[in-house]
């Protein structure tokens, strides 16, 4: 119960100062707007332009609320083109105003550490360093900003796939070469269509997998189009069929138990803490699913029961940071989602600088912990997702549709 209310404080006290830095940003952009339209000789130009601003910053707290509080505009028409470019702003406006703060920062301290000789006879700041300075906080505001459109009109559908090869610890010889095709973090819904849907689907059939799995977070919020997501993920055609485990978005669209009858009524199955056998040329598979594992609560609780000693072990849970608690289970392989690779990654000296980073040391891709103390090694796949959240768009971190074949270790 402790654990509960650490967690749920934890997630108020992010919230509260997400929304305050927000409110933040929007009043330094709107007081930035203003100092613009001072300079407009016209006064009827000035009451335009004063007119749309409010309009503008109305629209943004309707868009955010309708995001907080459930969907109350109509999601349909050019209104989802005007929610589209006011999502588009929010996020990357308050990344460059944060950027354009640091560079003020950096701008001040440099003041007053910088020799008295490299400042103007005067003791006024070299005009030089001002100039500086203020084009790096206009381009360090522009970047973000840029990169969002780009993001959005570019890289958010340019699904890619992802082949790797998973060594696994006592693998029997009949089951190498096994191919299993891992879709993640659709987010169906205004910018996720269900032709993108259908299209990623239609990908991952040519792969040739023999088993399908759908690691979470199909959904956002409530209202999205659960079913329809679900109907789509039906069309993957493996001899051993689909097999997915909820995400953290499902609990927030109150859609877990949902999901579980609705992959039923498909003909599919979403395990819910609980474990199924793949058998698969005379050998089985533990196929084993959990809910989103939450970050302040004991991960994989009560799941050793589910394990097996005498098959390898697979589990779906959305949630990668219950990889160090399988390992120490003895499942040879985790299946995850939920970091979407990032969304934004920047590539700086070999450092790759993502938000994910603040999640979790298992952004994307293959990784591997010593399994139940001894000398083999469990293995981790995280899928970078199919869709977007909080900003509708891409940076460097495409979707991802994913191939993994078995391998003995």
């Amino acid at each position: 119960m402790g654990h509960r209310s650490g967690s749920i404080i934890f997630e108020g006290i992010f919230f509260i100062s997400l929304i305050g830095s927000l409110i933040m940003a929007q009043r330094f952009w709107l007081r930035a707007a203003e100092r613009q339209i001072l300079k407009i000789n016209s006064r009827r130009w000035q009451r335009f332009f004063r007119v749309s601003m409010v309009v503008a910053a109305a629209w943004l707290v309707l868009v955010l609320a309708d995001r907080l509080f459930g969907h109350f505009l109509p999601h349909r028409g050019p209104v989802v083109w005007m929610i589209t470019v006011a999502q588009l702003w929010l996020l990357p406006s308050l990344l460059a105003y944060l950027l354009i703060k640091t560079v003020h920062a950096v701008e001040w301290l440099w003041a007053r550490v910088t020799p008295k000789r490299f400042q103007s006879e005067d003791g006024d700041v070299d005009l030089s360093r001002r100039g500086f300075f203020r084009y790096a906080a206009g381009l360090a505001g522009a970047i973000p900003l840029v990169a969002a459109i780009y993001g959005f009109a570019r890289e958010r559908f340019q699904y890619t796939v992802h082949r790797v090869d998973i060594p696994i610890p006592n693998l029997p010889s009949a089951l190498e070469g096994l191919r299993i095709v891992q879709l993640s973090d659709i987010h169906i819904g205004d910018f996720m269509p269900r032709e993108e849907v259908r299209r990623a689907v239609d990908m991952a059939n040519e792969l040739g997998g023999h088993v399908a799995v759908a690691t979470g977070d199909f959904v956002s919020e409530k209202g999205d189009p659960l079913e329809v997501c679900i109907a789509e993920l039906r069309r993957l055609n493996t001899p051993l069929g689909t097999w997915g485990c909820n995400g953290n978005h499902e609990i927030y669209a109150e859609a877990e138990d949902d999901a579980q009858e609705v992959f039923k009524k498909y003909g599919m199955r979403l395990l819910r803490h609980e474990n199924a056998s793949l058998h698969w040329k005379g050998h089985e598979i533990n196929l084993i699913g959990v809910d989103y594992q939450r970050q302040r609560l004991p991960m994989l609780m009560n799941l050793e029961p589910l394990v097996r000693r005498d098959v390898p072990n697979i589990l779906l849970s959305h949630n990668p940071n219950s990889f160090h608690r399988a390992a120490e289970l003895g499942i040879e392989l985790s299946l995850a989602g939920h970091t979407h690779g990032g969304q934004l990654k920047v590539e700086i000296v070999d450092h790759a600088i993502t938000p994910a980073r603040f999640m979790t040391n298992f952004i994307a891709g293959r990784y591997s912990l010593p399994m139940n103390g001894g000398a083999s090694h469990a293995q981790l796949y995280v899928n970078r997702g199919l869709g977007t959240i909080g900003v509708p768009a891409r940076f460097g971190v495409e979707p991802e549709i994913t191939l993994l074949t078995l391998r003995r270790a």
